[in-house]
């Protein structure tokens, strides 16, 4: 927090906002406040928590709440908050007169591993996920894993999964260390945050506007974000991590079926997911709903549905063509037999 207050000591800024939703106002705006020494005016922005509020709509209100309150182009917004507040926070400070100063505080591990470092922003339209964003490098991310000591169990495992990505596409010893989740608590989390995003770093450098290997990074997304939306669509939302997680599983399948990894790394890959997160209830004839979901993916090219796919291990490939016939075989295999 001492660093986020020189930085902001350091700037011009006109006033200080700060967004949040109403767990992280209640549980995580008095840390920020109390470490917070600045001279700066601040107002308080809070909105709905939940994926259901990731829209346009809350987007309006916020921008209309920072007009009333006087906000110009020389405000910094500090998004305090997991996920939703990140990505919906740095939409609206990209937009806001075409662009004010944005920091991200992220208090969730998903928040922390993913949402707040690469400069991703955006909200939902229709259910579809981030179907309308841009990109907008924050000027600085301030950790603070004591957030995490107010996080219950399945945020914790919201963000594992990410972390688990960034094992099984680019650190293979780090995907080992962190399915040992038994042990978790004698882990250093500091250290495996800073390794997550050093590994997502990496790549959003190298392609920031995601045109290529940037796409790695979406491994288990196109099928999870298919969940994820689904779910939202039959109002029985679900983590954004839990659906990663067996998006994972389904992409590993079809990596294992392309011949791109072995049938053992796709067993291991299963096994140890599976120890963690529980199986989604879906039913066969969901599969056509679903696919059609991932054919809105960003990644998909002329119509064709695109994933991002596992190659070895610790190793993945982007823009894979995998026609609808793959998909439904995968999803079967998942519903049936897992």
């Amino acid at each position: 927090m001492q660093i986020l207050s020189q930085y902001i000591d350091s700037q011009q800024y006109s006033s200080v906002f700060i967004l949040t939703d109403s767990h992280t106002y209640q549980y995580c705006l008095p840390t920020l406040l109390e470490n917070l020494s600045i001279d700066k005016p601040i107002e308080i922005i809070e909105i709905e928590p939940g994926e259901e509020h990731k829209t346009i709509e809350t987007c309006i209100g916020v921008w209309q709440t920072m007009t009333e309150l006087g906000a110009d182009r020389k405000t910094l917004m500090i998004t305090l908050g997991g996920g939703v507040v990140t990505d919906l926070g740095g939409f609206v400070a990209a937009t806001f007169k075409r662009g004010i100063d944005c920091v991200n505080v992220p208090t969730s591990l998903l928040a922390m591993v993913d949402a707040s470092v690469g400069g991703k922003t955006g909200v939902d339209l229709n259910g579809f996920k981030n179907e309308v964003g841009g990109f907008s490098f924050p000027k600085i991310v301030g950790i603070d894993s004591r957030f995490l000591n107010t996080l219950p169990k399945e945020e914790w495992l919201s963000g594992w999964a990410e972390m688990l990505k960034h094992g099984l596409i680019a650190d293979y010893a780090y995907w080992q260390q962190l399915i040992d989740i038994n042990n978790a608590d004698k882990m250093d989390i500091d250290q495996l945050i800073y390794r997550s995003i050093v590994i997502k770093n990496e790549v959003v450098l190298e392609d920031f506007e995601e045109q290529n290997i940037r796409k790695t990074l979406n491994f288990g997304h196109t099928v999870g974000h298919a969940f994820e939306t689904f779910c939202l669509h039959q109002q029985q939302p679900i983590k954004h991590g839990y659906a990663v997680a067996e998006g994972m599983i389904v992409e590993a399948y079809i990596s294992w079926q392309k011949k791109l990894i072995e049938q053992s790394y796709f067993e291991e890959i299963k096994t140890n997911i599976r120890a963690i997160y529980p199986k989604l209830d879906f039913c066969s004839e969901q599969i056509e709903s679903i696919i059609a979901l991932m054919q809105h993916d960003k990644k998909n090219i002329n119509k064709k549905m695109m994933f991002s796919l596992l190659k070895d291990k610790s190793k993945s490939l982007y823009n894979q063509e995998v026609s609808v016939e793959e998909v439904s075989k995968a999803l079967n295999f998942y519903i049936t037999q897992l």
